[in-house]
Order: C-alpha cells, then sequence, then structure tokens
C-alpha cells in the first residue's frame, strides 16, 4: 500500500524532529518546512495528503498560508498547531477551511486522531463506504418525505382531503411532521391563497387562547385596550391550523364546537355573531378518545373534528424512509447553514437505521444539523453521529462488548446494508445479494422489513 503523505511546516525544528521521528514510526512519508515560502514550494513538488501547519511562521502568517493552500488546493487537509491559541485565530482558522485546530504542546494522541480522521474523511470521497448525496436534487422546503406504505397513504389521503374543506384531524407522536401535512392539505387546495394560520394550543394561556382564537372586544379584560380579530376571522376562506388541540381548555371547547357546528363565533366581550368559512386542521400526539373515556375531552368536538383523519406512523416504523430522510435534511443543512456535504458514511447510515428516534423526524433533523456542525469537509463521520444518539443507540454496527448474535440477524443487518447501499432499489439489490426478487421480498417479510409493494 501506498504511504500517505504529511508535510510540516513549522520554524521550531526540535517540533519538526520530533514529529518527523513519531510519523514516520508511524508509517507516514514525511517532508518537513522551516518558512511559509518553503512549505508552498515542498507542498507543490512533495504532493501530500495532510498539511500540518504553524500560524506563527518568520515570513508569513499560517492563516495566509492556510489560504492559499486551500485556493492552490481545494480538498487539501491541513491541521493548524500553534502555541499562540484565542478565540479570533481559531474562528478565524476555521472559517478558512481547516479540519482541525490543535494547541501547543501538541498533544500527540489528538494529533494523531486529526490526521486519522482526515485520511478517512478523504478516503470516503472516494470510495464506496459512503452514502452519496444525489447531486441532481436541490431542497425544497415542506417537502414531505417518504417512499413506504405509510407514507404513500398519507400522500393519498392529501390529495383526496385537499379536494374538499373537511375537518381533518391528524394524529402522530411529537415529531412526525404533522404540521407539514397539514400545510400540504392546504396548498394542494382551491384556497391556496387564502391564509393558512396556526396556533399551538398548549403554548397560550388559556386566557389568551379565546382571544387568540376568536379576537376580542375592548375592554372585554383587563388589557384589552383595543379590539382585535381572531384566527378564525382573519382567515377568510383559508385554514386554521390547531397543534395540539388536546389542550385546549374544557370550557372553551363548547365554543370551538359551536364553530365547527355552525361556523359562528362571538369575539371574547361581544354580542355580535360573526362569521367565517375557515377551515379547521387539527393535530395532536394525545390519545382523544382516552381523553373522551376520562372526562377530558369533548366527545361530540372529536367527532367533530375526525371527520378525516390521518395516523402519520413514527419514524421507527418506516426505516425505509430514513436515507430519503437524510438525504433531504442534509441538503436543507447545505442550503440554510451554507455547508457543502456531499456524503455520509455508511457506517453511520447505519446506526441512523437502527436507532429508535423517540424524537422522530425532529429529532433525526437535530442528530444531522449537530454531526453537520462539527463536520469540517464533506463527509459526516460516524464518530460524530454515534455519542449523539448516547444510550438508547440501537446500532449492531460497534458495539463496546463482542455480543454474540444469530445467524439470522446477521443477515438481516447484511440484507439492511445492502438496500440502503442501493438506495432500496430491489432489482440492484439482489443482484448484490446474489438472491431472486422473490427470497428478498420473503426475507423482507420475515424481518419485519418495511419496503412499498411496487418498489422498483
Amino acid at each position: 500500500m501506498k504511504k500517505k503523505k504529511i508535510l510540516i511546516i513549522d520554524d521550531e525544528q526540535s517540533l519538526l524532529e520530533s514529529l518527523e521521528m513519531f510519523l514516520s514510526e508511524k508509517g507516514y512519508d514525511v517532508c518537513c518546512a522551516l518558512s511559509a515560502a518553503e512549505g508552498i514550494k515542498k507542498n507543490a513538488s512533495f504532493g501530500p495528503d495532510i498539511v500540518i501547519l504553524d500560524i506563527r511562521l518568520p515570513d508569513k502568517n499560517g492563516l495566509d498560508v492556510l489560504q492559499e493552500l486551500r485556493q492552490r488546493h481545494n480538498e487539501k487537509n491541513i491541521i493548524i498547531i500553534t502555541a499562540f491559541h484565542d478565540m479570533e485565530t481559531t474562528i478565524t482558522a476555521m472559517k478558512l477551511g481547516a479540519c482541525e485546530y490543535i494547541p501547543k504542546p501538541i498533544d500527540i494522541e489528538e494529533l494523531e486522531k486529526a490526521i486519522d480522521r482526515a485520511l478517512k474523511v478523504g478516503s470516503l470521497k472516494r470510495s464506496a463506504d459512503a452514502i452519496s448525496l444525489d447531486p441532481s436534487s436541490m431542497y425544497e422546503k415542506g417537502k414531505i418525505i417518504g417512499k413506504s406504505r405509510a407514507m404513500k397513504e398519507i400522500f393519498k389521503s392529501i390529495g383526496l382531503l385537499s379536494e374538499n374543506t373537511v375537518t381533518v384531524l391528524i394524529e402522530g407522536e411529537t415529531g412526525t411532521g404533522k404540521e407539514l401535512i397539514a400545510r400540504a392539505i392546504h396548498y394542494h387546495s382551491p384556497y391556496k391563497d387564502q391564509p393558512l394560520l396556526a396556533i399551538n394550543c398548549s403554548a397560550i394561556v388559556a386566557t389568551l387562547l379565546e382571544s387568540e382564537l376568536f379576537g376580542h372586544e375592548k375592554g372585554s379584560f383587563t388589557g384589552a385596550i383595543a379590539s382585535k380579530k381572531g384566527k378564525f376571522e382573519l382567515a377568510g376562506d383559508g385554514t386554521i391550523f390547531l397543534d395540539e388541540v388536546s389542550e385546549i381548555p374544557f370550557e372553551l371547547q363548547a365554543k370551538l364546537l359551536r364553530f365547527l357546528q355552525e361556523k359562528e363565533f362571538e369575539h371574547v366581550g361581544g354580542e355580535r355573531n360573526l362569521k367565517s368559512n375557515a377551515r379547521v386542521i387539527a393535530a395532536t400526539n394525545k390519545d382523544l378518545k382516552e381523553m373522551v373515556k376520562n372526562g377530558s375531552f369533548r366527545e361530540d368536538l372529536y367527532y367533530r373534528l375526525s371527520v378525516a383523519t390521518i395516523d402519520v406512523p413514527p419514524l421507527r416504523e418506516r426505516r425505509s424512509d430514513i436515507p430519503l430522510l437524510i438525504e433531504y435534511i442534509i441538503r436543507k443543512i447545505n442550503a440554510e447553514l451554507h455547508r457543502s456535504i456531499k456524503k455520509v458514511e455508511e457506517k453511520a447510515v447505519h446506526r441512523l437505521m437502527n436507532y429508535d428516534w423517540p424524537g422522530n423526524v425532529r429529532e433525526l433533523e437535530n442528530i444531522l444539523t449537530r454531526a453537520a456542525i462539527t463536520t469540517q469537509g464533506e463527509v459526516i463521520l460516524d464518530e460524530f453521529i454515534s455519542p449523539l444518539l448516547g444510550r438508547e443507540d440501537k446500532s449492531t454496527v460497534e458495539r463496546d462488548t463482542p455480543d454474540i448474535v444469530s445467524l439470522q440477524e446477521i443477515e438481516k443487518e447484511h440484507i439492511l446494508k445492502v438496500l440502503s447501499h442501493a438506495r432500496w432499489h430491489l432489482g440492484n439489490s439482489c443482484k448484490l445479494l446474489g438472491i431472486s426478487r422473490p427470497t428478498l421480498r420473503q426475507k423482507l417479510k420475515e424481518y419485519g422489513i418495511s419496503v412499498h409493494p411496487y418498489a422498483p
């Protein structure tokens, strides 16, 4: 195997000799330079995989050298070392593209890890051990991602419900994307140009929630210094999205029921009947039927809200959607945080596939965003993902102790790995596994792996 090359640019002769000796013993081809000019010249002739660069050089600021090397070789992995570390210099170095920033005196173990990480990123850029993002796909805000059977059913429901104005109840755990579904129904409807007004019923105190929904008259309560229109009045022919509808106080539920029945309401402190054609879409992460049984939610209101229902499955029940969600979320991160991430290490994808996601899609986005912030370069490594999942990480990719597992578990893990690598294309997966499509279908059924029945 060809040795990896490391160029060290530092004006401290003793440090150069120590690092050269240590890294040579580790099997690297090492070249040293005592000045910026010498370092830039040797970079061109030596062609290093990694540059270890000091900030303070006799003839030039190391940050200027960093910028020059990055301009000439955009994919160069540059590790900054310095005895004069401060906040501004660190921030500037990282913004200019340094992959690591290590203070002197150098912790040799930290440096070795930084070198390993940088080489790994460089290797994954060119290997099949990382999942690549489709470069032709762009980030579309508000898009609902999924190809599992459950999500296909939700897409059909959105299509049907967008053609009418019936009240819809969207049920599902926190973080599953209930508001996205409500917005999709509205923006695919004939009333898409009308307002869509969302209100979180759990975030507003009971005394103000009635005013937010129905409006109030001047002087109707302390602080009501002027009359105010509520959401139902402002929505016109649009949509009111009631998130966490289970949190509406019992005494206010009767007023909401009246609106759903008659399309009429009154301002708080008002006497005049007002009308609105606004459609209501409600969402909850609680079991409203159970709340009806224990008397905390009106039965008649429940039936009015649930004329049509959409049950959003938790992410752990649609694991086949996770690779697609990873791609979409990373495109969002790239667009909003100005990153240029192009790959995720395959081991990290498998880890994400095997996690149970108590926070659902919202948690997945949080994990990927935190990992992306840590990542310097184009590849999110598994080592940036695994610490974020904590104790609930169910991944079988990496274990602290070598557990003994059955052949079935090993086969299931291998099938998931191949499916992920083939982007859940069954035909390509069959070729990689060396089995027929009926056999693969049978294996998926045995192991409870959800794939759309018409998957390619």
